[in-house]
């Protein structure tokens, strides 16, 4: 075991002081922080991928290159315990059975880091929106074979969002189970209409994400599976902001939604910090939902670790609008209540 492993979890946050006694659970939190989104690329599945001709390391963003050295550093400097961790693969795989060895490569390496650092690190198997067989099989490895603690889905695929009929299998399966399953934007519709010079993940990733909401709404799929919990990204992207504008325009949907029923829909979703908690921000996400619904979120590695340890943690735990103990159930307690046997792993 290396020295940095040896410390994990006990390294102080910097730039922030015990401030005693009565404050002594909110210490805790802000150095057992429950990351629920955080995004690894394995290096297994690169090596398996470039013998397969899919991907070229160097060509890729550098988020892909996650090592554990670095997330360990990252994590016990945002005094973060545990990363809830998408598994992800790159590449727009279509054969079946080239995407079925692609999953299983990458949950295999998910798995063996997990085994190794329990206390650290759980994951999300993976979904695909395009593939009920792939994702069935996937659900049953991931959550029955390897332990996951949830799924993870991306908002769309292929101009479909989730939430349509089409996936009504899945879903199914997945509220039986009692699933959690974090959502996140990728592949964003209407391909060369993006403002030019801004990335998608600054406005277009959140409009995804509050399409998918919206779908979920109007589809009736929060009503046929009450036992899902969906985690929405950034905020819940533009979601927090328009909830009037859903509510006053709601008979304007198709199917139509009762507008009373709206901010009941809302208070169903949990939203995650990565990237929304400010001054300006804060309250629109608090006007919207219970702080009970609000989970950490890093969404390291393409967030700098510089900006998740310098600016986000302590802007969330330096937050005006939130009082001790909202914080200290955002950084980790919500966590806790939603995926239970992260509990256990402290």
């Amino acid at each position: 075991m290396t020295s940095l492993e040896t410390a994990a979890g006990t390294a102080p946050l910097a730039g922030i002081a015990d401030s005693g006694p009565t404050a002594a659970g909110e210490g805790d939190a802000r150095r057992e922080r429950v990351d629920v989104h955080h995004h690894y690329t394995a290096p297994e599945w690169l090596d398996w991928a470039e013998k397969q001709e899919i991907v070229h390391r160097r060509k890729l963003p550098p988020w892909t290159r996650w090592d554990l050295g670095t997330a360990l550093r990252m994590m016990d400097e945002a005094g973060i315990r545990t990363s809830v961790f998408t598994v992800a693969m790159l590449g727009r795989l279509q054969d079946p059975k080239v995407r079925k060895e692609s999953a299983l490569v990458a949950l295999e390496a998910a798995s063996d880091l997990v085994q190794s650092h329990p206390d650290r690190f759980a994951f999300y198997t993976p979904l695909f929106l395009d593939s009920p067989d792939l994702s069935m099989w996937s659900l049953t490895h991931g959550l029955d074979d390897l332990g996951a603690i949830g799924v993870s889905v991306r908002t769309s695929a292929k101009g479909v969002y989730l939430g349509h009929p089409d996936q009504d299998r899945i879903l199914a399966e997945l509220n039986e189970r009692s699933a959690v399953v974090s959502t996140h934007p990728m592949d964003v519709p209407g391909g060369g209409a993006e403002l030019e010079g801004v990335p998608p993940f600054l406005c277009d990733f959140l409009m995804d994400t509050t399409r998918a909401a919206i779908s979920l709404i109007i589809n009736g799929t929060l009503d046929r599976y009450p036992n899902l919990s969906f985690i929405l990204p950034h905020g819940g992207g533009f979601l927090p902001y328009i909830a009037g504008r859903v509510e006053v325009f709601s008979d304007h949907l198709t199917p139509k939604v009762d507008r009373a029923r709206v901010r009941d829909y809302l208070h169903r979703f949990y939203y995650d910090t990565a990237g929304p908690m400010s001054p300006s921000a804060t309250p629109s996400l608090l006007s919207t939902v219970d702080p009970s619904r609000i989970l950490y979120g890093s969404d390291w590695p393409p967030t700098p670790a510089h900006l998740v340890t310098s600016v986000t943690a302590p802007a969330l735990d330096n937050d005006p609008a939130l009082d001790e103990q909202q914080r200290r159930c955002i950084n980790r307690d919500n966590a806790h209540r939603l995926l239970p046997s992260l509990a256990a792993r402290r």
